[in-house]
């Protein structure tokens, strides 16, 4: 949802930039189409994306490295009332219709979409989960002034989501657990609060490095807008997730952006979407950003269901895949030459000389990864 300057009439101080996060970076201007774009996932070696409040109920995928819109898929039973993310698991694809700034709707959902159909089909239908919030009375309008405000929606675990409120109001986000399975869900917020200091715009949390990613804006005390990720790590579950440790970063580089999206596409590498925003110093048209950590895999050994793990990069000697839905496994010198194709989720890589490489790795369901590797 679109953020005025008369709307975001709240002044915050400045954090200090986290070493956690680092390269922030302009990878590339998202088409026109996508100028609103609200949720980000990373499947099928593309981003899936897709606008907000009005648009079409359609997702998008988008090839990251020449920015052109490749597919396009409609959810035929589907309304965009106020999209605001998109999240992922093994076997589905969940859009939450959670945007709620006035704080009155009723009809809030989230989309469950089978992945299955979605990669065979343009048009899928999707089952519905119903929520509300059970502390809520008073569906009053209050514009830009309600606690029952949401657009970060992540996939936890294979049984659960967990929602983030867009907190108007102080600016704490509180977590919600939502079931997976469709029906209708009265929520109740988790025990610890994130004083967020800013509005959450978008989440993504990380299996693979157990951390959790959020997405938001601030005002400053010279009335700029400031993007930051909060990255909360050690935390309990789903019992609580902010009683860890949370840390925020400022992205400078992007002042006066609306940062609205944030998805994984590996154990250390990010990717966000902004919005085109009515500032007058900001970007008239909406950004693809990224960034990377220094984040290792959790001790857990655990495989994102869209990732293939790749380690370690740089390679020395023996290059490991992990996903037990491996089909085959490609290798290719800079120059498209094939150096290696099997199902063997080890590669010798001792007699090759130094430089970077590229591995094809093709899942079951006839997904493909591309992993550019370093060898020395």
């Amino acid at each position: 949802m679109k953020i005025t300057t008369s709307i975001l009439v709240f002044v915050l101080g400045l954090s200090s930039l986290s070493a956690q996060i680092s390269s922030a970076t302009e990878k590339l201007t998202l088409p026109a189409n996508l100028s609103e774009s609200s949720g980000a996932i990373f499947f099928n070696n593309k981003l899936i994306t897709h606008n907000d409040s009005g648009g079409d109920p359609k997702i998008f995928e988008l090839d990251t490295i020449s920015g052109a819109v490749t597919r396009t898929v409609t959810i035929s039973n589907a309304t965009n009332m106020d999209w605001e993310d998109i999240t992922q698991d093994d076997t589905s694809i969940f859009i939450g219709d959670i945007g709620n700034n006035n704080g009155t709707r009723t009809d809030l959902k989230i989309y469950k979409i089978s992945k299955s159909e979605y990669l065979t089909s343009t048009t899928v239908a999707a089952e519905t989960i119903n929520v509300s919030y059970a502390a809520q009375t008073d569906f009053t309008s209050t514009p830009n002034k309600t606690v029952w405000d949401a657009e970060a929606l992540v996939s936890f675990d294979d049984s659960n989501l967990i929602l983030f409120s867009k907190n108007w109001v102080n600016f704490e986000t509180s977590a919600y657990v939502v079931p997976k399975a469709p029906g209708t869900y009265s929520l109740s917020p988790l025990t610890t609060k994130l004083d967020a200091a800013s509005v959450i715009t978008g989440g993504a949390y990380n299996p693979l490095s157990k951390k959790l990613y959020l997405v938001g804006s601030s005002i400053d005390a010279t009335f700029t807008v400031q993007s930051v990720v909060w990255v909360c790590d050690g935390f309990s579950g789903l019992t609580d997730v902010f009683d860890g440790d949370n840390t925020k970063t400022t992205l400078s580089a992007f002042s006066n952006y609306q940062i609205e999206a944030i998805t994984f596409v590996s154990v250390n590498s990010y990717l966000m979407t902004s919005e085109a925003f009515p500032h007058p110093f900001s970007p008239s048209v909406a950004k693809l950003i990224t960034f990377s950590t220094s984040d290792v895999l959790s001790s857990e050994t655990f495989t994102a269901p869209n990732d293939v793990l790749v380690y370690p990069n740089p390679v020395n000697s023996f290059l490991h895949l992990k996903n037990n839905r491996i089909e085959s496994i490609e290798l290719y010198d800079l120059k498209s030459v094939q150096l290696y194709k099997g199902s063997n989720s080890i590669i010798d890589m001792r007699a090759f000389e130094n430089g970077l490489y590229i591995v094809k790795a093709t899942l079951k369901d006839h997904t493909i990864q591309i992993t550019k590797i370093l060898k020395r």
